[in-house]
């Protein structure tokens, strides 16, 4: 999945950016404070998306 078209649905999903890190940014869920990096690849692999999504809070596949 393109970085960009996830970072979308992070938003969407009410996740904010909360600091850039070195390689990675560091996305929160202000619903549940839970905080997980995202890395700034051009691609994101599936599974990585929806442990990204788990580590967050948000259920999987949510748009």
């Amino acid at each position: 999945m393109k970085r960009q078209e996830f970072i979308r649905q992070l938003e969407r999903a009410g996740c904010l950016l909360h600091r850039h890190g070195g390689r990675h940014d560091i996305y929160r869920n202000p619903a549940n404070g839970r905080q997980a990096p995202v890395p700034r690849h051009q691609e994101i692999a599936g599974t990585l998306c929806e442990m990204i999504r788990r580590q967050l809070g948000l259920e999987a596949g949510q748009d």
